[in-house]
């Protein structure tokens, strides 16, 4: 007994000196490590909430299991309208849009804080340099007055919740600022990371993985020493050096090309853009969607090297755990192109975590183009932006019935709210 009083001691003491010299010189200062505290048999980073259940972290984010944060928040469905520069507010139970109002330039994506008392609307002004961070209070669905911010194309918060981390994918780094005033803190360079964008956290908070939109690879942050770990590139032949080789091969190639390992096929040439990210239920995967590849790639998070592609829908994009999680909902943008077309084959698969395997996928009746959005908090509805339909859909997730809801130009991140949970990762609603 007095053995463990010793080594908690230390292990407290440890804590408050790193805690000290990274709350001092964050910028300029060498990084120190963080403490690791043991919680429920799973070593987490200081700060960070105990991991409930190390065989599923979703299990916090249950249907019904609500936090005390969101107790007065009002039920809706926040749409940022990027070419609009405006967010519609949607009541899901009459599924009409009950306000509308201005926020920054290009707004991508709402965002849960980690604490779950605001919604930020991730304003990145494309191309410009007056991008912003707008607040909105989730008890009165009204917005605050806006933050200038340098490029928030998405947000997400370190688990501790002692910083917001701002994908800053124009500058191809990651801001960490201050989580009351978006002050910067220090920033974590990503030069091979070309349209840095989407990311999930390690079960423990050790570490993250983001994506690289624009050079088809995925990006290991270390974010108790903040520093990159490594690239690597994914593509659905991961296991394929044949077809590997002949792409790498010199030279102007077509989009596809005959496969010589299976004759009658064809092998896809173009470069991968993957999109968003999510953890397994046990931590130990990262299924990635890829918008060219038309599916989703498996990634083991420690030794990172990719184990796995399936195949979904065209334009793979989004990635939302149901509630039980067990499943995973993979929206398919219905297009391969960053700019698409209105009424493509939009489509939502269903991938069983256990299995990897796809076990429903549910067509946009007519065409769509499903991209961002979240889960209802009761799991019944998946809710997705249609990003060139102008729509928002909400579907049955025992079905796959489709509603829609109009709203304003190219809307894209959308967040449902109040979710279940204890608190927020970022992105459109990432909760443990």
């Amino acid at each position: 007994m007095q053995k463990n009083l010793v080594a908690l001691a230390v292990v407290l003491a440890l804590g408050a000196g790193v805690t000290a010299a990274w709350m001092a010189g964050a910028q300029t200062a060498a990084p120190a490590p963080l403490a690791v505290v043991q919680e429920v048999g799973v070593p987490t980073v200081e700060g960070m909430p105990p991991v409930a259940d190390r065989t599923n972290l979703y299990r916090e984010v249950g249907a019904g299991n609500f936090s005390p944060a969101v107790a007065q928040a009002l039920e809706r469905v926040y749409v940022p309208n990027r070419s609009d520069n405006t967010v519609s507010v949607i009541d899901p139970v009459t599924l009409k849009v009950v306000s509308t109002f201005k926020v920054g330039v290009h707004p991508q994506h709402v965002v849960p804080s980690w604490d779950l008392k605001t919604l930020w609307v991730a304003n990145n002004a494309e191309g410009r340099t007056d991008g912003s961070l707008t607040p909105i209070d989730p008890k009165t669905a009204r917005p605050g007055k806006s933050i200038a911010v340098d490029d928030p194309y998405n947000m997400y918060w370190s688990p501790d919740g002692r910083y917001a981390i701002v994908v800053a994918e124009a500058y191809k780094r990651l801001d960490f600022r201050d989580v009351a005033t978006m002050e910067l803190k220090f920033s974590i360079p990503t030069p091979r990371c070309a349209g840095i964008n989407h990311a999930d956290f390690s079960i423990d908070g050790k570490f993250a993985l983001f994506t690289c939109e624009f050079n088809g690879s995925v990006t290991k942050i270390d974010l108790v020493n903040r520093q990159v770990i490594g690239n690597i590139a994914l593509s659905q032949y991961f296991d394929r050096p044949d077809a590997l080789a002949l792409i790498a091969k010199p030279g102007k190639k077509p989009a596809k090309i005959p496969d010589p390992g299976q004759p009658g096929n064809e092998i896809c040439t173009t470069p991968g853009m993957p999109q968003d990210v999510r953890v397994s239920p046990d931590g130990k995967t990262f299924f990635i969607a890829d918008m060219m590849a038309d599916g989703v790639h498996v990634v083991d998070g420690e030794s990172f090297k990719q184990i796995g592609f399936i195949a979904t829908g065209v334009g793979a994009h989004g990635l939302y755990p149901s509630r039980d999680g067990k499943g995973l909902y993979v929206a398919n943008r219905g297009g391969n192109k960053i700019r698409g077309s209105r009424l493509g084959k939009g489509s939502v698969s269903v991938i069983d975590f256990a299995t990897r395997s796809v076990t429903g996928t549910w067509p946009i009746p007519g065409g769509g183009s499903p991209d961002m959005g979240n889960v209802s908090a009761d799991g019944k509805y998946l809710w997705l932006s249609g990003r060139y339909d102008h729509v928002v859909y909400r579907i049955d997730t025992s079905s796959g019935a489709v509603d829609q809801v109009k709203v304003g130009r190219e809307p894209h991140g959308l967040t449902v709210w109040p979710q279940p949970g204890r608190y927020s990762l970022g992105h459109t609603g990432n909760l443990r």
